[in-house]
């Protein structure tokens, strides 16, 4: 059973920065696209990062380009989500997961339990 499990979420200041652990156990990490996902109060869950199986690939979302970066260690078992520069509107609960078929994926795929990123003013 393929389970993940996000780390690294808290409590911040505007502008600093965190950084988000996805450890991936039970299935083939390398062979799993990753992707973090966020969800805020009242708000559609949106995609935010996504890497594929060796990381040729990364794809960041237009509010958090620049700021987030998604990386991967498959030695590790692990996929990153590096947030700089936080602001308040990065407030969100985090997730992440993991597709074998999908650069992005969806509801049928592995996904974390969340993390909670609260950027304070």
């Amino acid at each position: 059973q393929v389970q993940l499990v996000e780390s690294g979420g808290g409590l911040v200041q505007v502008g600093a920065s965190l950084r988000l652990s996805c450890e991936v156990s039970g299935g083939t990490f390398n062979k799993y696209a990753m992707a973090w996902f966020r969800q805020a109060p009242g708000k559609e869950r949106e995609t935010v990062a996504a890497i594929a199986t060796r990381s040729s690939i990364t794809y960041h979302a237009t509010p958090v380009k620049g700021r987030f970066t998604i990386s991967r260690d498959n030695d590790k078992n692990t996929a990153y989500l590096q947030m700089n520069y936080l602001k308040p509107e990065d407030t969100a609960v985090y997730y992440c997961a993991a597709s074998a078929k999908k650069l992005i994926p969806t509801d049928d795929d592995y996904w974390g339990q969340g993390i909670q990123v609260t950027v304070s003013s």
